[in-house]
């Protein structure tokens, strides 16, 4: 078949053609969108899940949905070697910038870009020469005695109460995203936290919304105890049958191509229904198809290839990121794996390696921050990639 109209698209966070299986959470983000229109209380969220199964594509998707609802929205990606204040500014200045033509009052607007300019100034430390002194963009002067202290908490409650107050003021809200939240520093994520928190309390016209690891609310839950009442936790997993169907089915029948049920059932079978692995497979065997439709032969065909894909870009990529020492952690974790489903004991781990525990920890916390690891519960491990198990034994 014509590789030129092949519907798939296997890409960190590319939008599939049909995002198939996530109706339940567009709506539920749509009744969040209206209730606070209205002035009703309503949460934050945060989307959890492996890497692979749609979270910054569906975090897209819902930005979508507040830009259609004419909300003012900002898009981050945490990294742990950068601080909130940088990209939250740059943010909060798109989304207000997009509520400032509807404002009556431009010295309003003018009034909260100078203190969002005073806390995006405090980003650089003290005593830092001019020329590593970021400069914002924002043609106002910055503000003095708001959300400038240097406190990133005290900072980011002041300012993103002042970003409601101008959403308010137009009738609208103002949505931040927040992907690989899990990224965060501690002192951040508690900020935020509170920031919340401050917000629900006024029922301020501001949502985060958050995309991460599965740990994510193990963090949120480390740096405020009340975090669990601050978010709506939503687990983005992979798809069931019907979907998975749905989401190769539909964008090929636009093009005019079908699919035989034996091959959609080899399909899930090899995909086990995870997003990115559907799209991949769905690229290659389209372009292994002579025609329509789609036989189960043409999935076996190009197995070999979408298997040798991800190996490469998906697999191969992350495992060539960890060190010697943290590649033997990565494999006792397969090994193990099997025999004890998700979670492996970090102390079986050690025995499994002949170590103590304690000497494994550096490993263990290396490969936690590259985000090939993740521990849900006191004492565990994990893989962040599924099907990451099968791959370190057939390639580690």
């Amino acid at each position: 078949m014509d590789p030129v109209r092949n519907p798939y698209a296997p890409g960190a966070g590319q939008r599939p053609p049909e995002l198939a299986g996530r109706d339940r959470e567009l709506e539920q983000f749509d009744v969040v969108l209206e209730r606070v229109a209205r002035g009703r209380p309503e949460r934050s969220l945060v989307l959890t899940g492996l890497r692979g199964v749609g979270k910054t594509v569906l975090l897209n998707a819902l930005r979508s949905q507040a830009i259609g609802q004419r909300w003012g929205t900002g898009k981050i990606e945490a990294r742990p070697d950068q601080s909130l204040r940088r990209p939250l500014a740059s943010a909060l200045h798109l989304a207000v910038r997009g509520l400032a033509p509807r404002h009556r009052d431009p010295g309003r607007v003018d009034a909260f870009l100078g203190v969002l300019k005073a806390f995006a100034l405090r980003s650089a430390p003290d005593g830092a020469k001019l020329r590593d002194r970021w400069q914002p963009g924002i043609d106002v002067p910055a503000a003095a005695g708001r959300a400038d202290t240097g406190d990133i908490e005290v900072d980011l409650v002041e300012l993103l109460v002042d970003a409601a107050d101008v959403a308010r003021d137009v009738g609208a809200g103002i949505a931040v995203f927040v992907d690989e939240m899990q990224d965060l520093g501690a002192s951040e994520v508690s900020a935020l936290c509170a920031a919340c928190h401050e917000l629900s309390q006024q029922g301020s016209p501001l949502v985060i919304v958050g995309a991460g690891l599965p740990h994510l609310p193990a963090v949120l839950s480390a740096s405020k105890s009340y975090s669990e009442r601050l978010f709506r936790y939503v687990r983005i997993d992979r798809l069931d049958r019907p979907a998975a169907d749905q989401a190769l089915v539909a964008p090929a029948a636009f093009e005019g191509v079908d699919f035989e049920p034996a091959a959609l059932a080899a399909l899930y079978a090899a995909t086990d229904g995870y997003p990115y692995f559907v799209q991949a497979y769905g690229k290659v065997t389209w372009d292994v198809a002579p025609r329509s439709p789609v036989t189960v032969d043409d999935v076996q065909v190009a197995a070999p290839d979408a298997e040798a894909e991800l190996a490469l870009g998906f697999f191969g990529s992350r495992y060539e990121r960890a060190t010697p020492a943290e590649r033997d952690y990565l494999r006792a974790v397969a090994e193990l794996s099997p025999a004890n489903g998700v979670t492996v004991p970090t102390a079986e781990i050690a025995r499994h390696l002949g170590r103590k525990p304690s000497s494994l920890s550096p490993a263990r916390d290396a490969l936690i921050k590259k985000g090939l690891v993740y521990s849900g519960e006191r004492g565990t491990i994990a893989f962040t990639v599924p099907h990451f198990a099968e791959y370190l034994r057939k390639h580690g």
